[in-house]
């Protein structure tokens, strides 16, 4: 058992230290944004987002509770082995059948949740979906989850089998694999099954964003517009993809509501991210995280309390299954306030970024007001809700540092 755990806290070290070494905190020394919230929002605008969010929050945190408790009362007790074992076949079988039941429980379960979320959505503008468009994409997305589960879970079950006493080291070596195969061809797999992308159409703007990005030294191959519009009303832009890959991706709705000084801003923050490899890092640490993680599963499964009480025989039983997805809820919810205030220092940097790109403050502000009032992003962020699920500076936050970057200079 020394091994695993030498290993373990070797990736942890060292992913610690990327973050450290790539990730500046504070992103500009010495800087004191002033946040005034009042100063760039209305009272109306600021009741608006307060009313959406009540709305929209208790079935969101409710869906995600819930989700976690069934989760828990499978993963946790002989009950979701049970399920498991009745399952015939092979045990690849009983692992895929097991697999795809007991995340198809989780999503019924929190489907009614889910609907009334969508409604509040509806209700305030931000979701184009029909019905049948919503369930369509619940089912892909269901799909594409189940898809990845699998990649790999199945292989762990299978070395765990194979090599019972020391299935951790290529279970690790498996694990971050993955991560990094997923981060390349995500942009070429998995986003066109939740989007239609087409070219930009020739034009000014087209050619602004293709000489913003050659100033700035980032290589994009293409620009492209998303269909967003057939599911939400929500601005955004990113910057997808490595080396052959990598095209700026530009929202349908963006393009239509904000003017084009706006998208070069948000395209710029993109490009920020781009420019310092923060997806290839965020990649590479998500590895490292990823092996840790299965050293940290053998040591766990290495007691045998723990597999008699969940009800499985060893670590490559199917039974162990249950626990297994438990665990891939809980452990990224324990973890998110750390990785939510790594975030928020990347777009903060990003942020940087596009100010000194462009220079353009006065647009920077506009846009990030338009942002947050289309999006009716959360301008006054509960602190436990923003520790657990901000992965980005409030508009208010931004705008702030925004104006105390542009006195300093």
């Amino acid at each position: 058992m020394r091994a695993p755990a030498l290993v373990l806290a070797g990736c942890l070290l060292v992913a610690l230290a990327a973050v450290l070494v790539t990730v500046p905190f504070p992103v500009v020394e010495g800087l004191d944004p002033q946040v005034d919230v009042s100063r760039d929002f209305t009272a109306a605008e600021l009741a608006r987002e307060e009313a959406f969010h009540s709305a929209l929050r208790p079935w969101g945190l409710g869906s995600l509770l819930l989700g976690l408790v069934v989760a828990a009362v499978l993963g946790l007790s002989p009950l979701g082995a049970r399920l498991v074992g009745a399952l015939p076949g092979h045990w690849v079988v009983r692992a895929v059948l097991g697999t795809a039941v007991l995340l198809l429980v989780g999503r019924l379960v929190t489907l009614p949740l889910d609907a009334r979320a969508e409604q509040a959505l509806r209700e305030y503008g931000l979701s184009t979906q029909t019905w049948l468009g919503w369930l369509d994409h619940q089912a892909r997305g269901f799909g594409v989850g189940l898809v990845m589960t699998l990649l790999l879970l199945l292989p762990l079950l299978a070395l765990a089998r194979r090599l019972p006493d020391g299935w951790w080291l290529p279970g690790a070596a498996v694990a971050a694999g993955l991560v990094l195969l997923g981060s390349f061809v995500y942009p070429v797999v998995v986003e066109p099954a939740f989007n239609r992308f087409t070219p930009l159409e020739a034009g000014e703007l087209r050619e602004d964003l293709l000489a913003l990005a050659r100033r700035d030294g980032v290589r994009v191959e293409d620009v492209l517009v998303a269909d967003a519009s057939r599911r939400t009303t929500a601005l955004n832009a990113y910057v997808s993809g490595f080396g052959s890959t990598r095209r700026i991706v530009v929202y349908d709705t963006l393009l239509e509501k904000a003017t084009d000084r706006e998208v070069e801003l948000v395209v710029a923050h993109e490009l920020g991210h781009a420019k310092r490899n923060d997806v290839l890092v965020g990649t590479v640490v998500g590895a490292l995280a990823a092996a840790a993680g299965v050293c940290a599963l053998f040591l766990l499964l290495g007691s045998g309390g723990v597999l008699r009480r969940v009800g499985a025989e060893s670590a490559g039983d199917p039974r162990v299954v249950p626990l297994l997805l438990f665990l891939g809820i809980a452990v990224p919810l324990l973890v998110a306030p750390v990785t939510n205030l790594v975030s928020r220092h990347v777009e903060t940097r990003a942020d940087l970024h596009s100010l000194e790109l462009t220079g353009d403050v006065g647009t920077f502000v506009e846009s990030e007001r338009r942002l947050a009032t289309t999006n009716l992003s959360d301008l006054k962020p509960n602190p436990l809700l923003y520790a657990f699920f901000a992965s980005h500076p409030s508009a208010p936050e931004r705008i702030a540092f925004a104006r105390a970057w542009a006195a300093r200079r």
